[in-house]
């Protein structure tokens, strides 16, 4: 049997498995054991249980549940009444007014929590009920949320980019820096498209609210201070290279621990359920992570990587071909799986290839969290989609329609990243040169 029906046969065991319901985690283990027992002549046992342990055993893993722990404790506090009432003022003479709330609250959330799913939840808890009181369409409330969400895997400190650097061995501060220009793009690009969207649709829009003088604006923005100070503390620590992205994280637990008991918000079941739910989610992604392993071992026994490197040397395709041809096959599959799944799903298989056509590894990051994020709104296992319609009880397809603009949105990032790699590459090669 040649390597490429081995592929194949592992290919559909996993979509299979995946289809029927087993957890990523235990589908991935599933299929590195098959493989290695029936398609090689390596010991299953012992290989599994030092890839298994490799897989976790990484200090590059240890930021992750701190950062996770941090977002946590701040989405239990005051921090999104806080932004609301920071932000609103400055908006109101803005076309499409508080609807870009939910755009840099999202921005400002995604810096101090790292996960898409926890920044739509804590912004459109606190958003829907007051943009629906001021007369704003579902429509444009859910699709602001739904798209503004997915900037919590990029804007620093991303769960994915740490993820990613485990996978590809990269520096997860290199990656941090080389997500902040396109975040601050994508951020842009979202409130653009608010702005000419509410221009052309005057009409659809409510009254504009009251306007305050300057000073009021300025105190009710106080209220901001603190979490802008912590986000600035955590990242510019590891930017400054004063602290490691470990380091960096303990202090930023720290601090939202200080800013909570300080709101008033730290009760005893507060940092229970944080603890608790940083202890789940970490365990969830280092079983992923542990699965992913055990399967790249076992591609890497069948040789499967190496013959997929070499048919697409063999083809010739141009960057740009093979680029365009990843990018459909991320959206398909972000379809069908969250984006850590799909990134350590993929890693041992695409990086080989982008290697061979001299992809640069940190920008290629920055490009699989934009085309990931897509995955976020798209159905059926949209994760800001499932979010969305938990806080609202909106039909998923209806709010899957709602976030189609900011899916294109992404789309022209991806694009626009492509075509000016510097978007991505230029800041980590500034701060490395310094």
């Amino acid at each position: 049997m040649d390597v490429l029906e081995i592929g194949l046969i592992l290919m559909g065991l996993l979509f299979l498995f995946l289809g029927a319901g087993l957890w990523v985690a235990l589908s991935l283990f599933a299929v590195g054991v098959i493989g290695l027992e029936f398609f090689t002549s390596a010991q299953t046992g012992p290989i599994i249980a030092t890839t298994a342990w490799a897989g976790l055993a990484s200090w590059s893993l240890a930021p992750l549940p701190l950062f996770i722990w941090m977002g946590e404790i701040l989405f239990r506090s005051r921090l999104s009444e806080d932004m609301f009432t920071g932000l609103a003022p400055w908006l109101n003479k803005i076309p499409g007014r508080l609807l870009h709330v939910n755009i840099l609250g999202c921005g400002i959330f995604a810096a101090v929590s790292g996960s898409s799913a926890a920044t739509a939840a804590t912004i459109g808890r606190m958003s829907i009920p007051e943009l629906r009181k001021q007369g704003y369409a579902d429509k444009l409330i859910l699709g602001t949320l739904a798209g503004s969400g997915t900037l919590g895997l990029l804007i620093p400190p991303s769960i994915i980019l740490i993820v990613y650097g485990v996978s590809a061995e990269l520096s997860i501060a290199r990656l941090f820096i080389a997500g902040i220009l396109p975040g601050a793009m994508l951020i842009i690009l979202f409130m653009g498209f608010v702005m000419i969207w509410a221009t052309a649709n005057k009409d659809k829009m409510p009254p504009a609210g009251p306007d305050m003088a300057f000073m009021e604006k300025v105190r009710a923005s106080g209220r901001l201070i603190p979490v802008i100070a912590l986000i600035a503390g955590v990242i510019g620590s590891i930017y400054g290279g004063i602290a490691t992205p470990t380091e960096a994280a303990a202090y930023g637990v720290v601090g939202a621990l200080i800013l909570s008991a300080i709101s008033g918000s730290l009760t005893w079941t507060n940092f229970v359920d944080g603890l608790m739910g940083a202890t789940r989610t970490s365990c969830m992604i280092g079983f992923i992570l542990a699965g992913a392993a055990v399967l790249t071992v076992t591609m890497g026994f069948t040789g499967i990587p190496r013959e997929l490197a070499a048919w697409i040397a063999e083809m010739n395709l141009s960057p740009y071909a093979l680029l365009a041809a990843l990018t459909v096959f991320f959206i398909v599959l972000g379809c069908f799986l969250d984006g850590i799944s799909v990134v350590v799903l993929t890693t041992s298989v695409i990086l080989p290839m982008v290697q061979a056509a001299g992809i640069d590894l940190l920008w290629f990051g920055i490009y699989v969290v934009l085309v990931v994020e897509m995955s976020q709104i798209t159905p059926p296992v949209g994760f800001n989609l499932f979010v969305l319609q938990g806080l609202t009880g909106k039909n998923l397809f209806s709010i899957a329609r709602a976030s189609l603009p900011f899916f294109f949105l992404l789309l022209l990032a991806v694009a626009m990243i492509t075509v000016f790699p510097e978007i991505a590459t230029w800041l980590p090669q500034k701060m490395s040169g310094r």
